[in-house]
């Protein structure tokens, strides 16, 4: 046997390998895992350039996958002042007098629906706070907006206005927009206007994302986007001066309208690809949010809203991924609503057998009985984001649990009965929609915070399979990932305490010992 780069000693290994589920040491060499066994065979992985590394008792599990996030996109996202501690609108109010002007403008993220306590969305209710300046504010969900009266007009927004996808500038009785902009079409006409960081600040601020993800025990991001377009070239030019401490799976978007040529470009660029990063998937929208009246609903919401879906005429979108799924391209749909659920599923099933493990519906926040055993059946992965439960409350009182009301509030996130119907469920945080912990992420599955704190909870080892074997399945690497074994990548993570029997609030502060990335060591913390 030839001599390990790396050795990983002194842990427990929990492999999720059911040829051997424990071990207690680790060789790795050229970026994939050389033997898994025993502190005795240590000796024997061992050469003159050997790296041992004593873990001190640590628990080692295969490395954690974010499998739904935004690390580019969101840092434009996550531009401006911080809104997410803002609880009513008098604090917004004074947030918005303290905030920075960038370029004269007020920009901010992160604001909560509830905080505007059951009132509408309108620049109304801050302008005053403003002074006259142009603002553009990003609510949580991402997938709304405020923007100021000094912001619409530079866009030239004076009214109502149609759009391609399903998405609005909210206006009042008389016509005129309120500056609540819907969907991304909408959100655009005044995000394009604001002022965005500079190319080199992105490549900083992105370096250091992951570096801070990586001291969270992600190895892997599950990157629900292609930005602009311009990420490759980003992401190369990160690469021309380091190296990037997650390896990034990226899955550029496919909106209504979309052209034959449209999608053969889809196709063209899989696995288009750096050294730690690759395009290999598509994503799709087939509803928007809860919160924004826009999530597609078998029945309409407590607003009245709720009914239509993201592609004005579904079937289009359904023959899309048939486009797709032809030339053996995964797809990610984002379907939050019960309708938007069933058609995904209904395209799946069109498909036939050979689509198994192919496709996968992302958030999933509301879903009947008779929905859940279809994954399993048709093979579609859920990915879910357990954080996104922290956006409601226990008692209904939120704006997510009024808008759908008590029956389908009830069933949300229902993380455990996918599982129990067996389905593959992968997990994530959608950052920056939610924090990137990723141990906040595996203790929110095993603990679920409002409207989801009633249903039953996974398991830990349910919820360190879904960002383990369960998310490598979501990326069709399950042959490569998710578990540590000869043969496979060397991804790797290191808790100070076991992911799997710690109490939940424990481990959302646990310490990691280490992160190894395909071989690389990208966070160690050394033992107290």
């Amino acid at each position: 046997m030839p001599a390990a780069d790396t050795v990983l000693t002194g842990a427990r290994v929990r492999t999720l390998d059911p040829g051997r589920p424990e071990a207690g040491a680790v060789a790795v060499r050229g970026g994939e895992i050389l033997a898994v066994g025993d502190e005795a065979d240590v000796r024997d992985w061992r050469g003159p350039a050997t790296e041992v590394v004593d873990l001190g008792g640590a628990t080692l599990t295969p490395g954690l996958t974010d499998a739904h996030s935004h690390p580019v996109w969101g840092i434009e996202m996550a531009t401006g002042t911080d809104l997410s501690a803002v609880k009513d609108l008098d604090q917004l109010r004074a947030a918005l007098r303290g905030a920075p002007r960038t370029g004269g403008w007020v920009l901010g993220y992160g604001l909560d629906h509830n905080a505007f306590g059951g009132r509408p969305v309108e620049a109304a209710l801050v302008e005053e706070a403003l002074a006259g300046a142009p603002a553009f504010l990003r609510l949580y969900d991402g997938h709304s907006a405020l923007a100021s009266g000094a912001a619409l007009h530079a866009a030239g927004i004076t009214g109502p206005r149609t759009f391609d996808q399903r998405s609005e500038i909210v206006c009042d009785r008389e016509g005129r927009p309120t500056g609540h902009l819907i969907e991304h079409a909408a959100m655009a006409l005044v995000g394009a206007l604001a002022p965005k960081p500079s190319s080199a600040e992105r490549r900083s601020r992105l370096t250091a994302l992951l570096g801070d993800m990586a001291a969270t025990g992600l190895t892997v991001a599950h990157v629900m986007d292609l930005g602009d377009g311009d990420v490759p070239a980003l992401l190369a030019g990160v690469e021309y001066e380091g190296d990037l401490p997650l390896r990034l799976n990226l899955s550029p978007w496919c909106m209504p309208g979309a052209t034959p040529q449209d999608l053969a470009e889809l196709i063209a660029l899989q696995g288009l690809r750096g050294r730690h990063w690759q395009v290999g998937g598509v994503k799709f929208f087939m509803d928007g949010t809860v919160e924004g009246g826009t999530a597609w609903l078998e029945h309409a919401d407590c607003h009245g809203r709720g009914t239509d879906a993201f592609w004005p005429d579904p079937e289009t979108y359904s023959a899309a991924v048939r486009t797709l799924d032809a030339a053996g391209v995964r797809t990610a749909t984002h379907a939050i609503g019960d309708a938007a659920v069933r058609h995904v599923l209904d395209t799946v099933a069109s498909l036939g057998g050979q689509a198994r493990l192919r496709h996968r519906i992302e958030h999933i926040e509301t879903v009947p009985d008779d929905q859940l055993k279809r994954f399993a059946e048709l093979g579609v992965i859920a990915s879910m984001q357990p954080p996104h439960t922290a956006y409601t409350r226990a008692d209904h009182s939120d704006e997510w649990s009024k808008r759908l009301g008590a029956a389908r509030a009830a069933r949300a996130w229902r993380c455990r009965d996918l599982r129990d119907a067996g389905a593959v469920l992968a997990l994530g945080s959608d950052w920056p929609i939610a924090h990137h912990d990723a141990r906040r992420v595996l203790a929110i599955a095993r603990s679920p915070l409002g409207a989801a704190a009633a249903g039953p909870a996974l398991t830990g080892l349910m919820a360190l399979e879904g960002m383990t074997s369960h998310a490598a399945l979501a990326a069709g690497e399950q042959q490569v990932a998710g578990r540590i074994a000869a043969g496979f990548r060397a991804d790797l993570t290191a808790f100070a305490l076991d992911p799997v029997d710690t109490a939940p609030d424990e481990l959302a502060e646990a310490p990691i010992r280490l992160t190894m990335s395909g071989g690389r060591i990208t966070h160690l913390r050394d033992s107290p």
